[in-house]
């Protein structure tokens, strides 16, 4: 019997000493800055009047419901000509909301439950969604979680590729210095960079750059018009177009701990994403990627997953001083302190089941 026990405890051993912990897995490197608001949205939002939909399935009929109908069609979920925007609740709305649950993650019910309701409302970028057939979802999740245009457009330039990125003189905002602007897009030209041949160089003339930045609101001539704070925040074009639009009616941000504002909106992690569109990403279902397209207010999300870096390289190639070791080395000292917690905590499991033992 003793031997037996001695035998179970010395196997005990072994399993703790050498099994992984999952806890010690890398985190999402994107941020919700601490502030003492919890609701995240403004009620005068462009979207949360939506929230008055919640429950609604196929045979309600909600006054304001074709407004509804309008967002699904913008982004990709109603398709076709000649559509019924009414306040019924039809079987093409029923099929736009699987669509739209199925390319979020969400539980596929074909109705407006709170989840869903909640990643509608929730501030975004304005292109559309690349959506698939309901069966497509299962199929990417098995591989790769990036989305390219339709053609996959590239800037088809000689290796390695230059492009130069301009400010617009005319259509700034004024709650940010313009240096600040120019260092946050900086950091995030550097960011893509980083990863494939492509280099960006700032220049003066705002009509000859490849890349135009810019502040708009409501229309302002491109077929987008921005729809107020909280809504749509920015969008860019496929290659070679080069434009980057940015909703000035956003309250962007570049630290949260000078602009306090419930509703503020980190400048650089949605031009991070739109560079993403212009360098030729489309929308992925990756929420922790930087081209998941929708972004709540007083979040940071600004490093590139593995899925962005695979999709970006895959139009342009890699850049040669990146190295895949580095995003790895990145991702273990983002989570320093859990490993020594778990460390901590398999030292002492060793030593309670390395007690029984010698006592047996």
């Amino acid at each position: 019997m003793f031997s037996f026990l001695k035998l179970y405890y010395s196997f005990l051993l072994i399993c703790l000493s050498l099994f992984p912990s999952f806890l010690s897995r890398a985190t999402p490197k994107y941020t919700l800055t601490p502030v003492t608001v919890t609701t995240l949205i403004d009620k005068n939002a462009t979207w949360q009047h939506f929230d008055a939909f919640l429950d609604a399935g196929r045979g309600s009929h909600v006054r304001g419901l074709w407004e509804l109908k309008k967002y699904f069609n913008h982004f990709g979920y109603l398709q076709g000509q000649n559509l019924n925007f009414t306040d019924s609740f039809d079987e093409s709305l029923e099929s736009a909301v699987a669509q739209y649950q199925a390319n979020f993650g969400l539980s596929v019910t074909g109705k407006l439950d709170a989840d869903t309701v909640a990643e509608v409302v929730s501030p975004r970028c304005g292109l559309a969604d690349e959506v698939h057939g309901l069966g497509h979802q299962a199929m990417l999740h098995a591989t790769n979680h990036f989305e390219y245009f339709p053609g996959q457009p590239r800037w088809a330039r000689p290796m390695p590729i230059t492009l130069t990125y301009a400010f617009s003189p005319l259509h700034m905002i004024s709650a940010l210095p313009l240096p600040k602007i120019k260092e946050v897009f900086n950091r995030s030209f550097d960011r893509w960079s980083s990863v494939i041949p492509v280099n960006f160089t700032e220049i003066n003339d705002y009509m000859f750059a490849d890349i135009r930045i810019a502040f708009y609101k409501g229309d302002h001539g491109d077929g987008e018009p921005f729809d107020g704070a909280l809504g749509v925040l920015a969008h860019a074009f496929s290659p070679e177009s080069g434009r980057l639009h940015l909703d000035a009616a956003e309250t962007w941000a570049v630290d949260f701990g000078q602009e306090m504002s419930k509703v503020a909106v980190d400048l650089e992690s949605v031009a991070t994403h739109e560079i993403g569109h212009v360098l030729g990403l489309a929308h992925t279902t990756n929420k922790e990627s930087i081209m998941y397209p929708s972004l709540k207010p007083r979040t940071r999300k600004l490093e590139l997953t593995l899925d962005d870096i695979k999709g970006v390289q895959a139009l342009y190639g890699s850049n040669p001083n990146y190295k895949f070791g580095s995003l790895l080395e990145s991702d273990i000292s983002s989570n320093q302190g859990t490993r020594f917690s778990i460390a901590d905590i398999k030292v002492t499991t060793f030593l309670l089941v390395l007690m029984m033992w010698l006592h047996i």
